[in-house]
Parts: C-alpha cells; structure tokens; sequence
C-alpha cells in the first residue's frame, strides 16, 4: 500500500476507472471533500489528502508568509511531494484518468502541480490564487479545466483568476470559467458546475 506522508482518507474504485483527488482548503482536513467526490464519480478511486502543514493549528499544503504571500521553496517542495503521492495511488490502483478538484489552498497546490507537472487529466480549481507569473513549460493540451470563482472574493482577486486561466489557455488547456456574485464562500451554482463537468467520467 503507498504510504507518501499524508494523513488521508482513501476509497478503492475500479482498476479501470478514474482516481480523484480531493483537497481542502486552509483549516479544513480530510473530511472535506471526501464524501462529495465519492457521489461525484462512485465507482473511480477518491483519495484525500490532509495538508502536512500547520498555520496556526489550521491544516495547509505550503507554508505562506501572509496572505496572498507563498514561501516559495515551500510551495516547490509542496508541489514535488503532492506529484510523486497522486502519481503513486494512480499506479497502484490502476488508475484510466487522474482527475483533481481543490479549493483555495487546495485548489492552489492542485494548480501549480497542474502547471509544474501537468499530470492532470481534468481539474476543478475553486477559488485558486497563484500569485505569481508562472513559468511557460511544456504544452497542457487535452487538459479540461473548471474554474470556479467569486467575483467580490477578497482572497483571490478576479484579476488574478483571470491571468490563472489565461496562463492555462495559453498553453493549450481546456478551460471554462464560472462565476458567482459572491465571495470566498462555495456556491450553489459551483457544485452544479463542478457535477456537470466530472459527469463524462
């Protein structure tokens, strides 16, 4: 069984189906997301990561400065860790397609292992904020990406959304941004998107 370093919660699917991994944002830990990937697809492998580590008691995937302000060595040894663990499961569990859904600190790591590795298949990102410029690396094409986001969110700006999915346009990703009117908090309208966009898995 593949043991990485995280604390997690994982269900078994079926050698030929997709494996999804959920990510919670900062405060949050396993529980978060799990049981709502395992009604997203049922019978795919759904594994769910606690972050390793800790803001003031309050789980995380990389260490930060302030907000909006990454430690950046943190986030590159975040990035390395958080590949090598989801390629691993996708292997042993046989794993069709690698599929991601994440939100704010996960929805964070889940980009930038998107942008550094691209070993995603399709990813949801709710409420990511990379503030900075990545890198151009090799092509994302045939990469499906959702983004969800607030158009009043204070923690990620819409300016910094919108330059997210241009980046990820730019180099040859499907991407489909979604709107809601509100802030930092999870709508009703981003589940119904994030459900039709997992519903051809």
């Amino acid at each position: 069984m593949t043991e990485a370093g995280y604390v997690h919660r994982l269900h078994a699917g079926a050698a030929d189906k997709p494996i999804l991994l959920v990510l919670h944002g900062t405060g949050g830990d396993e529980n978060q997301f799990f049981e709502f990937g395992r009604r997203l697809l049922p019978e795919a492998t759904v594994l769910s990561p606690r972050g390793d580590v800790s803001e003031h008691g309050a789980a995380r995937f990389f260490r930060r400065t302030g907000e909006g302000v990454y430690d950046m060595a943190d986030l590159s040894r975040a990035t390395e860790k958080m590949a090598a663990y989801v390629r691993a499961f996708a292997d042993e569990h046989q794993a069709s397609q690698i599929l991601g859904l994440g939100f704010s600190n996960g929805a964070n790591i889940l980009a930038n292992v998107l942008i550094e590795k691209g070993i995603f298949d399709a990813a949801v990102l709710m409420h990511p904020l990379i503030p900075f410029q990545p890198e151009a690396q090799a092509t994302l094409a045939g990469r499906k990406i959702l983004v969800t986001a607030g158009q009043r969110d204070p923690i990620a700006p819409v300016p910094l959304t919108e330059a997210l999915s241009e980046h990820l346009k730019d180099r040859g990703a499907d991407v489909r941004t979604v709107w809601h009117p509100g802030g930092h908090e999870i709508a009703p309208l981003e589940i119904n998107a994030v459900r039709d966009f997992f519903s051809g898995y």
